[in-house]
């Protein structure tokens, strides 16, 4: 870090050398394995009146020829970190969108958005059946086995064609609230009412309401977490965002409260489930951190929208298991605890983009003033079409016929990857697998050349490294602790999960058969050598 007068120009002697492209080269590495180094060149010199040459560069102009540098050198051998360089050049800068758009700036798209183009750029399309969309971070929509036939007409009444609430239906709201009140709070003397549910058009809306509406205020959140997280805590530039721990697996109550009294966290935002580990917190760990958040005075922003994909055996006396905070609220109005969730994932109807915020009344009225200037409410008509979806006998029926097809789906897709050789810990919950790749074959070992690859194979995933959350590109890429990872997706249909499935087990074989393949010329050339070394003298002796 330099700090100097930003005002002034640099004289730089000798001149700090901005970055030239780095070569191409024919195979990929993780970026820290990376030993070229890229030739660089000074920029024009700059006369004096005596004569003298010297070379002018403003700050932030040198800083960035560092950056660039840096990046050449630990990228130069990867071509999956140069192509995802090239996706986002502004990433040094937002001067492009500002020359052609005055007083804009660029935002970067999440990992979803990029592997997506990234495919269909190759041939992908969501209707190509060649394909295997293992990216996609919606479940299945079709009838499941058991199920009862899905809707497929909505019907328009006259005053659907008007605007609804910026907060919603009021019958949405109370359908809401009974709901958690019936599955959640059946012996608790608070219960949700209308007041406490705010219905907003997607998940990402509702995110977008809660962060428009915090404070001058530090706001924790894990890693690894929601892609979506990143732009939405960078762009209200209010919150400041810190990582509160590395890994998701040590998210215990201790470590949490150490980091909100160490850090002055206010606001902690979590997907419990998490996407993309499929860990969980329940019980009385999640307890445990309602109580935390009462005692330090600190809000839990909880997305809970894979609160119906539970794989643990359910509670006695019940045949499906869920999981929300509301079990844990004491008191509606004063617990500092706001839970988002909708049709999207846990009612299979990601294109509805109906969901709902839920938690103490006064946070409402301000969700509502958010929604007035961001996106002025959800879809009117299938707002009312979503109402007898909510009735609590056909949830946890649903719930349960969700959970036994995608408990199936998981073990096969967790067995399968396991025998290609990734590590993996069995998912709790959600649709997603969680995928460690170092054990296998170079380049495989790397999330983003895995992804590469695998694109020649017809099958989508998302690196690991989308998933490091990093608001306004403070860490640098090549720094993430997620390279070797992927987040695979058992949301699609069983049929394409085997055809993806099958098609990263020949891709694996094949690099697995070119290891073996060099490791034997390897061996041979080593034999060689050792015979050469040993070989008699020109007198016959040894």
């Amino acid at each position: 870090v330099f700090v100097v007068n930003m005002s002034q120009e640099v004289d730089t002697c000798p001149p700090v050398l901005p970055a030239t492209p780095a070569p191409q080269q024919k195979h990929d590495s993780h970026p820290s394995s990376s030993s070229s180094t890229p030739s660089a060149s000074a920029p024009p010199p700059h006369h004096d009146q005596g004569g003298e040459s010297r070379h002018h560069l403003h700050f932030v102009d040198a800083a960035r020829a560092v950056i660039s540098n840096l990046r050449a050198q630990r990228e130069a051998e990867s071509s999956a970190h140069q192509k995802l360089r090239q996706f986002i050049p502004h990433s040094d800068g937002p001067e492009e969108l500002a020359a052609a758009v005055p007083g804009f700036v660029n935002l970067s798209q999440t990992g979803v958005i990029y592997v997506t183009e990234r495919a269909s750029k190759v041939g992908f399309s969501p209707t190509n059946p060649e394909w295997a969309n293992f990216g996609q971070g919606a479940p299945e929509t079709g009838a499941l086995p058991g199920c009862p036939e899905r809707k497929h007409t909505v019907t328009i009444e006259g005053d659907d064609y008007e605007y609804a609430p910026v907060t919603g239906l009021l019958d949405l709201r109370k359908a809401v609230a009974n709901l958690y009140n019936d599955l959640y709070r059946k012996n608790k003397a608070s219960k949700y009412t209308v007041a406490n549910v705010c219905i907003v058009p997607g998940g990402r809306a509702g995110l977008t309401r809660i962060a428009a509406a915090i404070g001058d205020v530090n706001v924790g959140f894990f890693l690894p977490e929601y892609t979506a997280y990143e732009e939405m805590l960078y762009v209200f530039k209010r919150a400041i965002p810190i990582p509160t721990n590395r890994e998701r697996v040590t998210r215990s109550v201790e470590r949490l409260k150490d980091e909100i009294t160490e850090r002055g966290i206010r606001v902690v935002v979590s997907s419990n489930p998490c996407n993309p580990t499929g860990g969980l917190v329940r019980g009385e760990e999640l307890s445990s951190w309602l109580q935390m958040a009462r005692e330090t005075q600190t809000t839990l922003v909880l997305d809970e929208f894979y609160s119906h994909y539970i794989y643990a055996d359910p509670p006695a006396g019940s045949d499906v298991s869920m999981v929300s905070s509301a079990e844990f609220v004491d008191d509606v109005e004063k617990d500092p605890v706001v839970i988002l969730d909708g049709l999207t994932k846990n009612w299979r109807c990601p294109g509805w983009r109906v969901c709902w915020v839920v938690g103490p009344s006064v946070l409402i009225g301000t969700l509502r003033s958010a929604g007035s200037f961001l996106e002025g409410g959800a879809n009117h008509p299938l707002q009312t079409a979503a109402i007898p979806l909510l009735d609590p006998m056909t949830v946890r029926r649903d719930a349960k016929i969700l959970q036994d097809h995608f408990r199936m789906k998981r073990d096969l897709v967790v067995d399968r990857l396991r025998a290609l050789g990734a590590r993996i810990e069995t998912p709790e919950s959600t649709f997603y697998v969680w995928a460690n790749l170092e054990d296998l074959p170079h380049p495989l070992d790397n999330g983003l050349s895995f992804f590469e690859e695998a694109l020649k194979y017809k099958v989508v995933l998302v690196p690991g490294i989308f998933f490091d959350v990093n608001p306004g590109k403070r860490r640098e890429l090549f720094h993430s602790p997620y390279h070797h990872y992927v987040r695979i997706s058992f949301g699609p249909a069983l049929e394409q999960l085997k055809r993806g499935l099958d098609a990263l087990e020949r891709m694996v074989a094949a690099f697995k058969e070119k290891a073996a393949i060099q490791q034997q010329q390897q061996q041979h050339q080593a034999g060689a050598e050792t015979n050469s070394t040993t070989a008699p003298t020109s007198s016959g002796k040894h």
